[in-house]
């Protein structure tokens, strides 16, 4: 239920029938049917409650004033216009995972990509591709903070260097475990604000309260080398002390020379003790 590129074709030659250039596609707001809206609802309502106490402030803030409290899946025109004025950021409607390079030109361009679509009732718990629920639900509140959304625009601008230098599975994993399943730290307690936590039922209770999985302070080399898996919760958690930093780390690092280190060391398994 998120984006995974160990999974996607890092290019391809053409977007599908009736997308654009660059795999957008008009919403069609109005197509989705009174069951679509109905599963969204049920979706939020128990997700909010779930991640009561859970999630960061700024989420529960980016809920707030982007209004994703309303009824049924938000019609992107409405939401665009509160979420630009905001950070400048924008959601634009997918037909479903795209290639990598589109999707770091988008982000690199401030345009998330959301799938048009939304999951059956059958599928509540899980789902191969990113639908609308949880690319709007888990990931647009937190690009209404400044600090997150100068970070995904920079994740954009890094994802395509990382393409041209052939070191995207290493960009990959900052974007794992940060974007998909970063965890902060926030008046003393952890908090989610990872969107393939905070769309997830199972994991959004998983990644604070079990025992089982390991949850370490954020260090750039290290996240670089540590594997992930997409088919399970996590064995393994980051924990940021604050977006800013965390703004900070990817704008002043070297990169290059930091993939060049992790690529002479061995990979670190998130689960280790």
């Amino acid at each position: 239920m998120f984006k995974d590129f160990t999974e996607t074709d890092p290019a391809a030659p053409a977007p599908p029938a009736g997308a654009a250039a660059d795999w957008t596609v008009p919403q069609n707001w109005h197509r989705f049917t009174g069951e679509e809206h109905a599963t969204w609802d049920i979706l939020f309502a128990r997700q909010q409650e779930m991640l009561r106490g859970r999630a960061v402030a700024a989420f529960e803030e980016g809920l707030d004033v982007l209004r994703l409290s309303r009824p049924g899946i938000p019609e992107f025109g409405e939401l665009n216009e509160r979420l630009h004025r905001r950070t400048g950021w924008t959601v634009v409607s997918v037909p479903g995972l795209v290639p990598d390079d589109i999707f770091f030109e988008h982000l690199a361009n401030r345009r998330f990509p959301a799938g048009n679509f939304i999951r059956s009732r059958s599928q509540l718990d899980y789902l191969e591709e990113p639908d609308v629920f949880h690319d709007v639900f888990g990931h647009v509140p937190l690009l209404a903070l400044p600090a997150i959304a100068d970070f995904m625009q920079a994740l954009g601008q890094k994802g395509l260097e990382a393409l041209d230098l052939g070191m995207l599975d290493r960009l990959a994993r900052l974007y794992w475990y940060t974007v998909e399943f970063g965890l902060a730290r926030e008046g003393g307690a952890l908090r989610i604000f990872g969107a393939g936590i905070l769309s997830s039922f199972g994991e959004s209770r998983f990644s604070l309260d079990s025992a089982e999985p390991r949850r370490r302070p954020f260090a750039l080399p290290e996240v670089l080398r540590t594997t992930y898996r997409s088919d399970a919760f996590q064995t393994g958690y980051f924990v940021v002390e604050s977006f800013e930093a965390l703004l900070d780390a990817i704008l002043t690092a070297d990169l290059e020379a930091l993939y060049a280190e992790a690529a002479l060391l061995p990979d670190l398994d998130p689960g280790r003790a």
